[in-house]
């Protein structure tokens, strides 16, 4: 099977630094992938490089078996990759309806939805699949009046109204508490059920993550240096040895 995602010998340097070193990943169809590593594994960089926020130094990327690696984010986006970010950026000052319909004038969301161009509904349509509806009232609220586990599922939302193939999640659990880290569980073992969802989710918090996805790769120092079952990974050395170093590495048995 021909994957819908896949990254050859990615490079990426930041002032001699290797954010990213030779990195190779294959993504099927309709999998949920963790990605995990270290405070400055490169997770995120990936994900920049992926969603054409920066350019690699050398290397590939393919999606749906077209080279997107030098596209900029708004093409990417509208061939149907999607992402969040680990640092929430909503339009503060902008209700949280707004904050939806401004993606239905993209040009994905307007092909998609063509046959029903009704702006405000599809906005709270889509507030509704991410729990943030009901109360109505949160239709109205400025987005900087959510709390960070809301914005955290507005986020969500923004990045759905382009119906993505290929849904990038960087820490949705971050800053959540147990209550919302179970319902953002939830909401992302439905969305990946009801819509076929190709999702790669970047997270500290394994627990969560463990449960959602079935393979998860390991990145350090831009590299990655496991790649399969959490339980393979669990068990793994060398892993144990990235996240708490040789020294405590004994630690994970």
């Amino acid at each position: 099977m021909t994957p819908i995602l896949e990254i050859k010998n990615l490079n990426k340097n930041f002032g001699g630094i290797e954010a990213v070193k030779d990195f190779s990943l294959q993504v099927e169809k309709k999998q949920i992938i963790g990605l995990i590593g270290p405070n400055g594994a490169g997770k995120t960089t990936l994900f920049n490089l992926i969603s054409g926020f920066l350019k690699p130094d050398s290397g590939m990327i393919m999606f749906k078996e077209k080279n997107i690696t030098k596209l900029k984010p708004y093409k990417i986006a509208n061939m149907g990759i999607s992402r969040t970010f680990q640092l929430i950026k909503p339009f503060s000052r902008m209700l949280t309806i707004e904050n939806i319909a401004v993606g239905y004038y993209s040009k994905r969301a307007k092909e998609k939805t063509k046959k029903n161009r009704d702006v405000p509904t599809l906005s709270m349509n889509a507030l509704k699949r991410v729990g943030l509806v009901p109360p109505e009232e949160n239709l109205f609220k400025l987005a900087e009046e959510m709390s960070h586990g809301m914005s955290r599922r507005l986020d969500i939302a923004r990045a759905l109204v382009i119906e993505p193939e290929v849904l990038l999640l960087d820490e949705p659990f971050g800053g959540l508490g147990v209550k919302e880290s179970t319902l953002m569980a939830s909401l992302i073992q439905r969305l990946h059920k009801e819509d076929d969802l190709t999702i790669v989710v970047i997270e500290h918090k394994m627990r969560e993550l463990m449960k959602l996805a079935k393979r998860i790769v390991v990145m350090n120092f831009g590299e990655k240096i496991a790649d399969g079952s959490p339980k393979k990974i669990g068990n793994n050395q060398e892993v144990c040895e990235a996240y708490l170093g040789k020294d405590r590495s004994h630690l994970c048995a």
